[in-house]
């Protein structure tokens, strides 16, 4: 798992909630942060014990609560964290350096795909928090989301070449369509047994080539 650069706001924002929990040795933290992933994708929140995480952590329960004032902060915790570890698999693979759009897509489907190979348990925690439904966390992911969201926008739309799109289009409200869209995908294929990411691969393509089909102005020739 890579380090969060401490430059980061997420970073400077974790250290001044968390101290206690940073003081820890790096393994120690990670340890803890598997546990939370691992208990909290297998179940809801209100159905996933703190005494579970500090023991699949190695830890006291008593303990766990002395880095993390309770489990709504814990959960909060872990669901930015999962967010700023997608943003830096999103950066790795040049996703907003793109003036094609849906060149920036794919390569957000490889990175996020990449994600969920190496950090499976991260990657269905990251989906089951969206969502949540006990109205405490379900309230502050929302809130935790918009940031992220927004901040994506911003980055994807930052280089697009406006002109390949047909006239008139609303490109944020296009971005959220698309965005909302494959959120929907991935919480259809998580009821019907996991994230099969070869399956996600080959029909995130079809999906593209549908919107581009749908939103570009067609080629002399097409």
């Amino acid at each position: 798992m890579e380090v969060v650069p401490q430059e980061s706001l997420w970073y400077a924002w974790g250290i001044s909630m968390n101290r206690k929990f940073f003081l820890l040795p790096q393994e120690k933290q990670e340890r803890i942060l598997r546990a939370g992933w691992r208990v909290f994708s297998q179940n809801s929140y209100k159905k996933s014990p703190m005494g579970e995480v500090a023991a699949e952590a190695g830890i006291s329960k008593s303990l766990l609560f002395h880095y993390f004032v309770n489990k709504k902060e814990f959960y909060i915790f872990l669901w930015d964290r999962c967010a700023q570890i997608t943003m830096q698999y999103l950066e790795k693979f040049s996703c907003y350096e793109q003036e094609d759009l849906f060149e920036a897509m794919y390569r957000g489907m490889q990175a996020k795909l990449r994600l969920m190979t190496e950090e499976p348990e991260l990657s269905l925690f990251a989906v089951k928090a969206f969502y949540e439904k006990e109205e405490e966390i379900r309230l502050a992911i929302k809130e935790s989301y918009q940031k992220y969201f927004h901040t994506k926008a911003d980055k994807a739309l930052r280089h697009v070449d406006v002109g390949r799109f047909i006239p008139g289009l609303d490109l944020q409200m296009m971005y959220r369509e698309m965005y909302w869209a494959s959120e929907g995908y991935l919480w259809e294929m998580l009821q019907h047994g996991g994230l099969d990411v070869k399956q996600m691969e080959e029909d995130f393509i079809k999906l593209l080539d549908f919107w581009k089909s749908v939103y570009l102005v067609p080629s002399v020739g097409d």
